[in-house]
C-alpha cells in the first residue's frame, strides 16, 4: 500500500510537469499569434486551454483523493497540498496565454500592439517562455538553483511592464483609446504570467526546504 502511495505522489509531480510543458507551449504560440495576427494559431491556443484545464482537474481530484484516503503527514502532506496549489497557478498561466490569443482574435486582421511597443512585447514574451521552460526543468529536477534564474526573469518582465505604462502615459502617445486599452491588457497578461510562474517556483522551494521566506537574490 505504501509503495502505491509513493507512486501516486510521484505521478502528481509528473502531472504538474506535463501541465507546465503545455503552458510553455501555449505562451510561445500565443505570442506568435499576437505578433503576426495569426488568428488560426490563436484559435489553437484558445482550444488547447481546455486540455490544461482538464489536466488540472484530474490532478486536483487525485490529490484530494490522496488527502482523504491516505491521510499523508509531514513531507508527503506538503507535496500533496503543494501540488494542489501549483496546479492552480499553472492553470492560471494557461488562461493568461489564452487571453493573449483572444486579443489576437478580437483585433484580427489588425495586430494588437501599437508599433512602438512591438519590441517590448517581443522581449516580454521571450522571457515568459524562458521562465516557463525553466519552470518545467525545476519541476522535473527540483534543482533549487534554477529559482534565481526564474526570479531574475520575472523581475525583468516587471520592469518592461512598468516601462509600457510610462510610454502610454507620455504626452507623445498617439494610439486610440481601444489600442491603448489592448496594450495595457496585453502587458498585464504577460506580467501576470511571470508572477504565477514565480508562485510555482516558491512552492517548489518550500517542498525542498520546508521554508517559505528564503529566496535566492536576483
Amino acid at each position: 500500500m505504501r509503495k502505491l502511495f509513493q507512486e501516486d505522489l510521484h505521478n502528481l509531480g509528473g502531472q504538474l510537469t506535463d501541465i507546465a510543458v503545455l503552458v510553455a507551449e501555449a505562451m510561445e504560440k500565443a505570442y506568435r499569434s499576437f505578433e503576426s495576427a495569426d488568428v488560426q494559431l490563436a484559435e489553437e491556443v484558445i482550444a488547447a486551454d481546455a486540455r490544461i484545464d482538464s489536466m488540472q482537474h484530474d490532478l486536483d481530484e487525485k490529490a484530494i483523493e490522496l488527502l482523504a484516503l491516505q491521510g499523508p503527514v509531514a513531507s508527503d502532506l506538503r507535496l500533496v497540498v503543494g501540488a494542489l496549489r501549483m496546479s492552480t497557478s499553472l492553470e492560471r498561466m494557461g488562461d493568461l496565454a489564452r487571453h493573449i490569443a483572444q486579443l489576437t482574435r478580437l483585433r484580427y486582421p489588425d495586430t494588437v500592439s501599437p508599433e512602438p511597443l512591438v519590441p517590448v512585447y517581443r522581449e516580454m514574451a521571450q522571457m515568459d517562455v524562458s521562465l516557463a521552460q525553466k519552470l518545467v526543468q525545476l519541476l522535473e529536477t527540483r534543482e533549487v538553483s534554477l529559482l534565481s534564474e526564474i526570479y531574475a526573469l520575472n523581475e525583468a518582465i516587471n520592469e518592461l511592464h512598468a516601462g509600457i505604462f510610462t510610454t502610454i502615459a507620455s504626452p507623445t502617445w498617439e494610439a486610440s483609446a481601444a489600442s491603448t486599452a489592448d496594450a495595457t491588457l496585453a502587458s498585464r497578461f504577460f506580467e501576470r504570467f511571470g508572477d504565477h510562474g514565480v508562485s510555482v517556483a516558491k512552492k517548489v522551494h518550500y517542498l525542498e526546504t520546508g521554508e517559505w521566506e528564503a529566496e535566492p537574490a536576483v
